[in-house]
């Protein structure tokens, strides 16, 4: 049988609301009452009751984070610095992968919700599918516009893809190709796309965009990237907007007898610890992920607060080149 809260104060001597208080940090307690009750629950092997801790200070120190996937290698580690981040303040995180599919990200919302999360982070695409801002519930998208009320954190996309664009053309690229998701949503990402397309008008040079439809699978993403080597086989440059997708086309590359960066000049868009691990040759624009983790909890604890006024609705940081020898 599970040991409680009476069992402890049986053995250390004090009454069950003098335990009560040293599991709340309530009220004045003496070191020498909180070293026995801490020694009794450590002999009883008792663990608090959360659930109950949350009723009664009408907080649950539980966040939750819906995101796409934590295996790709960007959410995957801006996860791990959300949760990290979160844990040194004192809460604990649900982590819900929703595949970017509408189902499941209402299942993970509602059980959140069940599960009474004091705030939730989201990086899924679904705009206007929930009704985040009428939950009465702190939210902070990260690369996402949820709402109009709703904070976004991400990085400067629209300089990290002039920063791209501008390489590939220092370079010599004449026939650069943009690698990107489905174009029909309006997020901040998007501005790696704009930036692309504006700097290739302005130097009379033809913008070419392939989008890949299921964007965390490798066949669509070789699919797509096959027939772009078909219907442009003088591409010389290529600007993928995030790192997986650059991966994938150097790999078809390879396949196809191509030279990179001999004939054909490569630059992603993340710049994650574990694309430079397995892919250190890769040029890259890297996104401040640790930073981009802190201010997203920053904002959500301000707004699990009540603190609501002050806030930026929006959020860009600075992004940097990582220079391999792909471009």
């Amino acid at each position: 049988m599970k040991p409680k809260i009476d069992d402890v104060a049986k053995l250390a001597g004090v009454s069950p609301t003098t335990v009560s208080r040293v599991l709340n940090n309530r009220g004045y307690i003496s070191d020498r009452t909180k070293e026995k009750v801490q020694k009794a629950m450590s002999e009883l092997n008792y663990f608090p009751n959360d659930v109950a801790r949350s009723l009664f200070n009408k907080r649950s120190n539980l966040l939750g984070v819906i995101l796409p996937t934590t295996a790709n290698p960007f959410f995957g580690e801006l996860t791990f610095h959300l949760e990290n981040i979160s844990a040194a303040k004192g809460y604990k995180m649900l982590v819900c992968n929703s595949l970017n599919r509408i189902d499941k990200e209402e299942k993970y919302l509602e059980m959140l919700l069940r599960n009474q999360v004091d705030g939730i982070i989201v990086g899924t695409h679904n705009r206007g599918i929930l009704d985040y801002h009428k939950q009465n519930l702190a939210v902070v998208a990260i690369d996402r516009y949820l709402s109009e009320t709703i904070p976004v954190v991400s990085s400067d996309n629209y300089e990290g893809g002039k920063i791209a664009t501008d390489l590939l053309v220092s370079q010599g690229c004449k026939n650069i190709v943009l690698i990107d998701g489905i174009g029909d949503l309006e997020t901040p990402a998007r501005l790696r796309r704009k930036a692309y397309e504006e700097i290739m008008e302005e130097l009379g040079l033809r913008p070419i965009v392939y989008e890949i439809p299921e964007v965390f699978d490798r066949e669509s993403q070789a699919k797509v990237i096959a027939k772009l080597f078909k219907e442009y086989p003088d591409v010389d440059g290529v600007f993928a907007t995030n790192d997986i997708f650059a991966a994938s086309f150097i790999t078809m590359a390879k396949k196809m007898g191509r030279d990179v960066p001999g004939q054909i000049k490569v630059i992603g868009y993340d710049g994650t610890e574990s694309v430079q691990s397995f892919l250190p040759e890769l040029t890259t624009i890297q996104q401040p992920i640790s930073t981009i983790a802190e201010i997203a909890i920053e904002l959500l604890l301000k707004e699990i607060e009540g603190e609501f006024q002050d806030i930026p609705l929006e959020t860009r940081l600075p992004v940097k080149l990582l220079k391999g020898t792909t471009a």
